[in-house]
């Protein structure tokens, strides 16, 4: 991962920022006077956040770099307007209401019923994949309650700190306060003094996750940062290249996490995480099943090159739990996203039952990132797109995969296997990941390029200030808050009012798509690379799903640009040609003893002339493991050859016998 530079443009105003005063009347709670004033009056100023900070700093004795620091590894000093993250956490300071934010949370990202192992051959029972796991556990640990305790050292009403920003702060600084007394530290030890305090802000209740979290901390504070807000607030934070954790602190840490850490396997993870080995079981049981996955050998036998994002339903402890069930299904990695502690349970050489269709479990790693939130409008920490992101960035390397959009898939760009499988698959992480700030910490992120045209469209609105109009985030029609998001949406025609796209796998009668958070049907994510169609005025075509869908990409404000890479179109001759979910091999390949599995269309048909952007080929395979015992299982190798296609929002894969390939302008 590259070190983050300064990122991020003005955002689009959401509800104003709050001021802290130093008044304080006999009473623990420090008045906050709003910025804007009485309603009505001027909105606040651009640096109302930074007083804030320095304001509760200097209330709760805090060096302001470290609450800067603290806070931008929680939300990147986003406020978010008040909503909670996906695990339950609130403004600037992610301070956890876990009880609360679940009171709210109303939708999921989809009534998905999908088979995770998506095998024909074997698939998974429905009664072991129907039931929506508890998000919670009875007994809250201290990392999703931090808001109440810090409702306590304030006295500020637990209200308040969720949705003012200012007094949000101020219970961060009055835990952080809290941590560095209960320590034994000198509060004017400097910055380098609060690192202990740091790793235990998370209320993680582990000493391995908080280092993490601390180096990331310091790590930030080394280099500084500085960027606009989702609220328009202009955020510094110096840089501090000298700064280093008090060495007495980060020697009694370390003694910790060797005292704490069982023997276990080595996990694979890069050193740069904290992680730890937390293994799914493969075991037997009822009348010939088993579970929770397969056993393979890859990459000696199947190629790994597909790294497959998901969210959790749970919580990191219900995830750990479930993934822990032989008769539940499984993931290779969960992330946690208060400090982006990485929990391993599917050795990567095997393969996991995650992605709903098993031709990309066989080639994939699937990664959960904690989130019990279901609403889709929550956010995402940014300790956890960190921790996540080096763990992408370690397994590419491991691999070889590509850091491309064809290649790091959400899980709701997976396609489903057959036209049945389709309504079923999941929308998850859903259109407020935001990919561009994820691949910039990949570091291969979405940059335009000089040349103004070219034969491929790359998404990539700016997260902040594109806003489309989304339904369902908490009740079934009613309009979605305000919020920035990765995805545009695709219309018929070059304009504002024209339909949007049909998707004939969700819709079989070809009415027109929705803007429901969950309705995939007209829409295409940033990173995404489509084949250029034509552009009219400030509107902008790319192929999709068998058709030109238009989308707006103004030149003053642009959603996308153009660049020159591989597509394929329909050999000379074919009016038309399939599209498939899977690249399994043909009849002939399968030897004896081995069920021929069906190599069935989507379905989508590619017209003569479209052109698709093509992520590269791959020879059809197909791992069959019928049983539990490894000696049963076998790889099936073809000739047939596929190109992986950006069809719709989903990938899909045609023959290579179906296309020609184009490159360039050509």
């Amino acid at each position: 991962m590259r070190s983050a530079a300064p990122e991020g443009g003005r955002r689009t105003s959401r509800p104003a920022v709050r001021t802290a005063t130093a008044l304080a009347a006999g009473a623990l709670l420090l008045p906050l006077v709003s910025a804007t004033g009485p309603a009505g009056a001027a909105e606040p100023a651009a640096d109302s956040l930074q007083h804030a900070f320095a304001e509760a700093a200097a209330r709760y004795h805090v060096p302001s770099s470290v609450l800067l620091g603290v806070s931008y590894l929680e939300s990147r000093w986003d406020a978010h307007a008040g909503a909670p993250s996906v695990d339950g956490g609130y403004g600037p300071m992610h301070l956890t209401d876990a009880r609360a934010a679940v009171a709210r949370d109303a939708a999921r990202h989809s009534e998905a019923d999908d088979d995770p192992r998506g095998d024909a051959a074997r698939p998974v029972a429905a009664g072991r994949r129907a039931a929506a796991p508890q998000p919670l556990p009875a007994e809250l640990p201290a990392r999703l309650r931090t808001l109440p305790r810090a409702a306590e050292l304030t006295g500020i009403p637990a209200a308040r700190l969720r949705t003012d920003p200012a007094a949000n702060i101020l219970g961060g600084a009055a835990l952080l306060a809290a941590e560095q007394r209960a320590l034994g530290a000198a509060r004017d030890a400097g910055p380098a003094g609060w690192y202990a305090a740091v790793a235990r802000y998370a209320g993680a209740g582990d000493a391995s996750g908080g280092r993490a979290f601390a180096d990331e901390v310091f790590a930030t504070l080394r280099n500084g940062q500085e960027r606009t807000t989702d609220a328009g607030q202009r955020v510094t934070l110096a840089a501090a290249p000298a700064l280093r954790p008090d060495a007495a602190q980060a020697k009694r840490l370390a003694s910790a996490i060797r005292q704490a850490v069982a023997p276990a396997a080595r996990p694979e993870c890069p050193a740069s995480v904290a992680c730890e080995s937390v293994p799914a079981p493969y075991e037997e049981f009822g009348d010939g099943d088993y579970g929770n996955h397969d056993k393979a050998d890859r990459p000696e036998d199947l190629k790994v090159d597909t790294i497959v994002i998901h969210d959790t339903e749970g919580s990191w402890e219900t995830s750990l739990k479930l993934v822990q069930d032989p008769t539940y299904v499984s993931w290779h990695y969960t992330v946690r996203s208060s400090d982006g502690l990485i929990a391993q349970h599917v050795p990567t050489k095997d393969v996991a039952w995650q992605a709903g269709n098993w031709y990309i479990n066989s080639h994939s790693v699937g990664i959960e990132h904690e989130g019990f939130l279901a609403a889709p409008d929550a956010w995402y920490t940014e300790a956890m797109y960190r921790s996540s992101a080096r763990l992408v960035t370690y397994l590419s390397r491991k691999y070889g995969v590509p850091l491309d959009r064809q290649h790091i898939l959400g899980h709701d760009n997976v396609p489903g296997t057959t036209t049945s499988t389709i309504p079923g698959m999941h929308t998850d992480p859903g259109p407020y990941w935001d990919w561009a700030h994820y691949f910039t910490l990949l570091g291969k992120p979405f940059a335009a390029e000089r040349r103004a045209a070219g034969d491929v469209v790359v998404i990539r609105p700016d997260y902040a200030t594109n806003e489309p109009p989304y339904t369902g985030c908490e009740k079934a029609g009613e309009p979605c808050a305000a919020h920035g998001s990765e995805a545009v949406r695709l219309r018929v025609a070059p304009r504002a009012d024209a339909a949007l796209v049909a998707d004939v796998g969700l819709r079989p009668d070809g009415s027109p798509s929705t803007t429901d958070v969950n309705d995939l049907g007209a829409r295409a994510s940033t990173g995404q690379r489509f084949a250029f169609a034509g552009q009219q005025g400030d509107w902008t075509a790319i192929w999709y799903l068998g058709q030109r869908a238009w989308f707006e990409n103004p030149a003053k404000h642009p959603t996308a640009f153009r660049t020159s890479g591989a597509t394929v179109t329909p050999k000379a001759g074919r009016a038309t040609i399939p599209v498939y979910g899977r690249a399994y091999p043909e009849k002939a390949a399968y030897p004896a003893g081995v069920p021929v599995q069906e190599v069935s269309p989507l379905p989508y048909q590619l017209h003569a002339g479209e052109r698709y952007a093509t992520g590269g080929s791959v020879l059809g395979d197909y791992f069959s493991a019928p049983g539990y015992d490894p000696a049963t299982h076998a790889v099936v190798r073809g000739t047939d050859r596929y190109y992986v296609i950006q069809v719709g929002h989903r990938i899909g894969y045609v023959r290579a016998a179906d296309v020609e390939v184009r490159r360039g302008g050509a």
